[in-house]
């Protein structure tokens, strides 16, 4: 069973011993710091632990009870640029399956420039955000590593391409083993390439590793992003971005939390609607549905409400303690969904009379959700759970079992891998099948 040592930390009171000043300009009290027999200033009375001759006493963080923070009456959180983005994603994803979609039309939503008319909503017309710049693009991953981010950007655009040059053609043509076409999955049809792939469903769950998991705990938690330049003291002293009611490591911070709840209708209680998005925040719901799961979607939320309260109370170790909550449980929702799509596929191969719509639709998925690994984190490391080599070969093993890909995969060959993927979490393979 799965252990939860380090998810206790996001529902626990935690007691620090410090003494920082209290931030009356938020909603919450950041710090609970009473000395019981403080000594300020040599008087012994029990005042509040908060000047700055005050000797150290125990304090502790508090979370408030949604993620609401507030400076001066004014909202503190902003993270209208992932709400964007994500945005941006819908309708990408919505040209992916109109075949009347051309290239240059999906190649430029994905690399949009301010003011070009790309976009169904005006609003994502009008702004200078786009996704490619975003890809593969964290502080931790990829800053010095172009070469891999590189070969990764031009993965989504040539899925963007091939979906086009290879499906759209044969849009009405019945798929077969080395012919692109639809495929019957119960009452929907798939559209796939020669060797069974859905290009738009493994451009979808790869984005949510590259973009969505890659930007929240590879770039907005790092402590590089948190703490770069004067941020630190800059939060410390209560100095707010120009023209803003934040501090540039409060906006770092919930900026992490845009991409994982971004497009919830109440972006304070998020949970109340999961699976708002077509990206990472569907996931997380599909997980916490699963029974073995069940309660995941909470623990990551009370580790950003609790680390977002420690910035405001100026403790970065609690701080840091939730980033690597958040890291450990989004990067299982990616390794659980690559395992359960590789045995739903599986077991569609296994009938009788082989379901390969269904299966195709589940392995394309898998392959999304297994290219997505890379960009997942090990807990105290700067390290994925799976490297980017590890994940092209699980991808290959995927489509070499015969010259037509799915068609021909093996039973046996998604097993393995689907194992492989569960011995390096701390889930087993049963329970992410269910």
């Amino acid at each position: 069973m799965k252990k939860v040592f380090l998810s206790i930390l996001a529902f626990s009171t935690l007691l620090l011993t410090s003494c920082s000043s209290d931030d009356e300009g938020n909603n919450i009290d950041p710090i609970a710091a009473t000395c019981d027999d403080g000594i300020m200033n040599g008087d012994e009375t029990g005042v509040d632990c908060g000047g700055a001759n005050c000797t150290p006493c125990e304090t502790a963080v508090e979370a408030p009870e949604s993620y609401s923070f507030e400076r001066d009456g004014a909202s503190t959180v902003n993270f209208s640029g992932q709400t964007t983005r994500l945005l941006m994603g819908n309708e990408i994803l919505a040209a992916l399956s109109d075949e009347t979609s051309t290239d240059t039309k999906i190649q430029a939503m994905f690399a949009h420039a301010e003011g070009e008319m790309d976009f169904e909503d005006a609003d994502l017309n009008a702004s200078d955000k786009n996704i490619l710049s975003k890809t593969a693009a964290s502080k931790d991953y990829f800053s010095d590593n172009t070469a891999d981010q590189s070969l990764i950007r031009k993965d989504f655009t040539d899925w963007i391409s091939a979906q086009v040059s290879e499906v759209f053609p044969n849009w009405n043509t019945a798929a077969a083993p080395g012919t692109a076409g639809q495929i019957a999955d119960g009452e929907s049809t798939r559209y796939v390439n020669a060797q069974g792939l859905e290009y738009n469903q493994v451009f979808n769950k790869g984005l949510i590793g590259a973009l969505t998991v890659d930007q929240a705990i590879n770039n907005y938690l790092s402590p590089e992003v948190l703490d770069e330049g004067q941020n630190r003291a800059n939060n410390d002293a209560g100095t707010v971005e120009e023209g803003k009611s934040y501090t540039t490591m409060e906006h770092k911070w919930d900026e992490a939390y845009g991409y994982v709840y971004g497009q919830n209708a109440d972006a304070t209680d998020p949970n109340a609607d999961l699976g708002a998005d077509n990206f990472l925040n569907k996931y997380i719901g599909r997980v916490e549905g699963d029974d073995n799961f069940a309660g995941i979607a909470d623990e990551i939320f009370q580790a950003f409400k609790l680390g977002r309260a420690a910035i405001v109370a100026q403790d970065y170790e609690v701080r840091d303690a939730q980033a690597e909550i958040i890291r450990q449980k989004i990067s299982e929702v990616i390794g659980i969904r690559a395992v359960y799509y590789l045995q739903q596929g599986k077991n569609a191969l296994a009938q009788e009379t082989p379901n390969y719509g269904t299966a195709f639709h589940d392995l394309s998925e898998g392959y999304g959700f297994i290219y997505s690994l890379q960009f997942t984190r090990k807990p105290g490391t700067t390290e994925p759970y799976f490297s980017k080599a590890e994940v092209d070969a699980f991808l290959m093993d995927i489509l070499d079992d015969g010259d037509n890909g799915l068609w021909d995969v093996a039973p046996a060959t998604l097993e393995t891998i689907a194992i492989a993927i569960s011995e390096r979490f701390d889930f087993s393979m049963e329970e992410a099948s269910e």
